[in-house]
């Protein structure tokens, strides 16, 4: 049995601490304009919309709110219109507040709710993506960004894949691994393979893929 195979209830809630401590001061160096600036992974949406729905899904997690329809698109422009009066540094307030309180109540969800935590980690790569910003699907986070990665796959038995990543050293298996189905393969690095997997371009990365498309692999689509 590999450590994959069991789930580790911190790791949600450790990767958005450590994502919390990396985004909030990028955050709040940041000049208001900069907030209105399109985000190209989330047609529609600016910046401050993202954070203002990231803000509010972890403040939903935090109070255990999760009326029916919560995340759909409707629900999702709710939250953001409800933040409108707001300034961008009190929603950068919330959001810190959500990525500090909800890690215990993922950690006690018995792995319904860890998709969130990865969630969130691939907004804010969308965020420093829409800013410039280098490594934007990286960062200190990465690691535990993707041991999460292959437990939520796994959890929701999706196509498998066989990945030889650049910058890990062992071979990393994703989705379903019953041996049902024969895996699909990938060679590149992880960045690139979590871009893939939340159905963000990966335009310009050196990769390869074989017996699956590109938005085959996105579990958020």
């Amino acid at each position: 049995m590999t450590s994959a195979d069991v789930r580790d209830p911190e790791l949600p809630g450790r990767l958005l601490t450590i994502e919390r401590d990396a985004l909030v001061p990028l955050l709040r160096g940041r000049p208001d304009p900069d907030y209105a600036l399109p985000v190209a992974a989330c047609p529609g949406w600016s910046v401050r919309d993202v954070l203002a729905h990231c803000s509010a899904a972890l403040l939903r997690v935090v109070e255990n709110r999760f009326e029916q329809g919560v995340f759909s698109p409707e629900a999702n422009d709710r939250d953001i219109a409800e933040r409108a009066d707001r300034t961008n540094a009190q929603i950068v307030d919330e959001l810190e507040r959500g990525m500090t309180g909800a890690g215990p109540v993922i950690a006690g969800a018995g792995g319904a709710l860890d998709g969130i935590a990865l969630g969130e980690w691939v907004h804010a790569g969308d965020v420093r993506e829409a800013w410039g910003e280098p490594g934007a699907y990286a960062g200190a986070g990465l690691p535990d960004a993707l041991e999460l990665l292959v437990r939520v796959t796994r959890d929701r038995g999706h196509l498998p894949l066989h990945a030889d990543l650049d910058d890990v050293d062992e071979p990393v298996r994703l989705g379903d691994v019953s041996g049902v189905r024969t895996p699909a393969r990938f060679i590149g690095d992880a960045p690139t393979l979590l871009r893939l997997y939340s159905g963000r371009p990966a335009s310009g990365a050196a990769y390869e893929l074989a017996g699956v498309k590109e938005g085959e692999l996105n579990i958020f689509g």
